[in-house]
């Protein structure tokens, strides 16, 4: 079976990346683009500095800086307005996951028009989007690198779920001093995504020997640096190999796509608004060992990648100390409970139906290697609390 592989046009690695984007953007043929951040990296001066890299390369800017996590279409129409009323011909990213999902969905309305909806799953994003140069500051989402956005439709808290070649950012800058300054939490959260990504993208059914490359090298940075990077933040090896490992993660998921991980944490995130990276590694051990006997082999590999087992390890010993492994690094890296993060129990399990059914209909559980019903996922649902 042949494997589809999309990748950005082109990619910049490594330490000083960043004063490269205004030779960038002019490569692509922009020469008035909008730079869409948050307020977090405005306030650090990351987007002023961004700003001043892009105008000294002749690159007019101005900058939209009011995107929130876990984006709405709400929460982007207003960037999308002003990209169409400013007659820009390109959009620069800088931030985290949510940042360039956000960019994302403004390249693709500013240039589409209509509604996220309209372009949601099982639609497919064929039509390119505007030139995106999309640069990440967390080591985690690997969106720079994937075909994938998700906004929440704010009328009934739906994660909708955009994907296809069209979505994929003309180019990817890759820098990890962004991720110097990241908050503990979000470089656990971010961290046990990216993890997340390449263990779904290696077992998926949509796995290919391409993708399989990317996620057992992803795992094989992720996994030994992880916990350095959490707990000792000026630690610049341990950046740079999650970030390098977060992004190959992003690659092997966009074109092996994630599972049955991703589509339940999807809902979770939308209707109790935990982070994303948070909700996937509360559900992480659970959904694994629900999966394990589907494909014992590729889990047992995945432990081996992590360095938890060795080739002298057999297979069941392997999935067993993956297990565990994905536990201790919850407790490790301090992942609350959904009780603990204040999610209210009566809430969760009355919403358990219909988030069952936004997991299913997102189509990430069919690639799992053991596919559920909805009555076993909302089984999963309860043995996850």
């Amino acid at each position: 079976m042949s494997q589809a592989i999309v990748l950005p046009k082109l990619l910049q690695v490594g330490q000083g990346a960043l004063d490269t984007v205004g030779e960038i953007a002019i490569q692509l043929g922009c020469r008035r683009v909008m730079i869409i951040s948050d307020p977090v990296m405005e306030s650090l001066g990351q987007v002023e500095r961004l700003r001043k890299i892009i105008d000294s390369a002749g690159v007019e800017s101005e900058t939209f800086t009011n995107t929130i996590p876990e984006p709405t279409e709400a929460s982007i129409l207003p960037a999308v307005t002003q990209v169409i009323d400013g007659h820009y011909d390109g959009v620069v990213a800088l931030g985290g996951g949510s940042v360039i999902d956000s960019a994302k969905a403004i390249a693709l309305l500013a240039k589409t028009r209509g509604r996220i909806r309209d372009h949601s799953v099982p639609n497919i994003v064929k039509m390119p989007i505007m030139p995106l140069i999309a640069i990440p500051t967390t080591a985690g989402t690997g969106s720079e690198v994937t075909k994938v956005t998700i906004i929440t439709d704010q009328a009934n808290d739906e994660k909708l779920l955009c994907m296809g070649p069209g979505l994929i950012p003309s180019a990817a800058v890759i820098d990890f001093e962004l991720t110097m300054t990241a908050p503990t939490r979000i470089t656990a959260d971010t961290g046990i995504d990216a993890l997340t990504h390449a263990i779904e993208a290696y077992v998926s059914g949509k796995a290919g020997l391409f993708t399989d490359q990317q996620a057992l090298m992803a795992m094989k940075l992720i996994a030994p640096n992880l916990r350095q990077a959490v707990s000792t933040p000026n630690n610049t090896k341990a950046k740079e190999q999650m970030m390098l490992g977060a992004t190959l993660a992003g690659v092997a998921f966009s074109n092996a796509s994630v599972a049955l991980v991703h589509g339940m944490s999807r809902p979770i995130g939308a209707h109790f608004h935990v982070p994303h990276g948070m909700s996937n590694a509360m559900l992480l051990p659970t959904v694994t060992e629900y999966s394990i006997p589907a494909a014992k082999p590729r889990y047992a590999e995945c432990a081996r990648a992590m360095g938890v087992a060795d080739a002298s390890t057999s297979d069941e010993q392997a999935v067993e100390l993956l297990l565990n492994e994905l536990k201790q690094i919850n407790r490790d890296l301090e992942v609350p409970t959904m009780a603990q993060f204040g999610i209210d129990q009566q809430a969760y399990f009355d919403c358990l139906e219909v988030m069952a059914e936004q997991a299913l209909a997102s189509g990430s559980p069919g690639n799992n290697p053991r596919v559920p019903d909805k009555n076993q996922v909302i089984a999963l649902y309860k043995a996850a609390w």
